[in-house]
């Protein structure tokens, strides 16, 4: 039996579209290895946020030569799609392809074992209009499904090179949406979480559809779903439409990821950012009436070129007075290509790292006044798997709606279900929390009752 090993950098999406990729192997009869051991094929799904991401990329991909220098290695994701001609020059590439096409990568497998040649498959991803259907009926994570909804951006802001990885904005068919999510509740998951390059901007690219209508649909015609999560929406797509629909539903949970980036007009305008802070701000207090007790957490470049200790400050300042749960603290790197890596003024190495250690700890001590108003409150949380952190045996850890890590002591068979847990003791990264029961669902109590 064939074997196929896989390494995945970046984000979620692409962690999405290596288990999409994995079911397509697993089709055609491949068995699947961990990456550190032997395998006939290796897959290596890359990054290029960054020219780290490059970096690191590479040094996976030599990994995978050197395991197996017999193996086929097939370098796919961003980093393929951007720069091809650089990977092709790894000497033991074999398969390249990019953040398209992905199904053609078994026939490219046979084609090389055949021919002996390596296979350059990356096309224009600028001309790709139509989203490439991947199905994922299972994840390797048990208890909280991703669930891919639309591929690229139109943005172009100035730090970004992604709409250049992975093309223009396409929507996934809505009905294919609503038929992968009911796929997966079928297959026992009790939460989805809405993925995509711009997530929020589904629809954009349809005619009287959008992400708004979307939310709706799932929220209605999904059976058994529990928890609608939505991975990262930019301010300027919160509408007052979509507003609308999560204070309607019960299913979209109380956290919202919407990426600040900054919170100086001045720099948001050198970013090519959607926004203003006046609008930002207007979305979240709408946002808080709708949704009390809303977690908004966020993403955060300091030092942008340019960023005076003032910009800096109005963004300290916003974020304080707005109260986010979390922060992801980036700072500011060149990334080859972009307009802002050409840019005058470029921020001092320490001057950054002072400012990313202010706002981490703006962050912790924000997580932690979020965190303490549910001291004492019954949340509900999935627990995902067993406190490896805990000195104590039976302490498991998952997820409120509102994104509050909690641990607890319980028992291995409440993985993946439902729970209600009491918060005793509040904190930042872990609350502790006391199990008080498994939520049946509707269907289960009902049975019980006629009998």
């Amino acid at each position: 039996m064939a074997t196929v090993a896989f390494h995945t950098l970046g984000c979620k999406v692409n962690h999405y579209e290596t288990e999409a990729i994995w079911q397509l192997f697993k089709d055609a009869g491949y068995e699947r290895k961990e990456f550190e051991q032997t395998a006939d094929v290796y897959v290596i799904n890359t990054c290029t946020v960054t020219n780290t991401g490059d970096k690191k990329s590479r040094q996976v991909i030599r990994r995978a030569i050197r395991q197996n220098p017999d193996g086929v290695i097939c370098v796919t994701g961003c980093y393929a799609q951007t720069s091809p001609a650089e990977i092709m020059a790894i000497p033991g590439v074999d398969i390249v392809v990019g953040t398209q096409d992905r199904e053609k990568m078994l026939g490219y497998i046979e084609q090389y074992r055949e021919e002996r040649q390596p296979i350059n498959g990356v096309g224009n991803i600028m001309k790709a209009r139509v989203f490439e259907e991947l199905d994922v009926p299972a994840f390797t994570d048990r208890t909280r499904a991703s669930l891919k909804i639309q591929e690229g951006c139109n943005n172009f802001c100035t730090f970004c090179i992604i709409p250049w990885a992975r093309g223009l904005l396409r929507s996934r068919d809505p009905e294919e949406v609503i038929k992968q999510a009911q796929q997966l509740v079928d297959a026992g998951y009790k939460e989805i979480v809405l993925t995509g390059i711009h997530t929020g901007g589904y629809g954009e690219d349809m005619k009287d559809y959008n992400f708004a209508k979307l939310l709706r649909e799932l929220d209605t015609r999904v059976e058994g779903l529990k928890r609608i999560r939505i991975s990262s929406i930019e301010a300027s797509q919160i509408t007052d439409e979509v507003i609308e629909v999560l204070d309607a539903s019960d299913k979209i949970v109380r956290h919202l990821h919407i990426p600040i980036q900054s919170g100086s007009n001045t720099v948001l305008k050198r970013m090519r950012r959607k926004y203003t802070m006046e609008f930002f701000a207007d979305r979240l207090n709408k946002l808080k009436e709708a949704l009390p007790g809303l977690a908004v957490t966020s993403d955060v470049i300091v030092g942008f070129p340019g960023e005076t200790e003032e910009e800096f400050m109005e963004t300290y300042r916003f974020i304080k007075e707005h109260k986010f749960s979390e922060l992801h603290v980036f700072p500011y790197s060149k990334r080859t290509g972009t307009p802002a890596a050409r840019m005058e003024d470029q921020v001092d190495e320490n001057v950054k790292n002072e400012r990313v250690h202010k706002l981490i700890a703006l962050s912790d001590q924000l997580a932690k006044e979020y965190a303490s108003d549910y001291e004492g409150e019954v949340l509900e949380i999935i627990p995902e798997e067993a406190f490896k952190e805990s000195d104590e045996d039976g302490m498991f850890v998952g997820y409120t709606d509102n994104y509050m890590k909690v641990v607890f002591k319980g028992t291995e068979d409440v993985i993946g279900k439902l729970v209600k847990v009491k918060i005793q003791k509040a904190g930042y990264p872990y609350n502790e929390g006391q199990f008080v029961r498994v939520v049946e669902d509707e269907m289960t109590r009902n049975m019980r009752m006629s009998s």
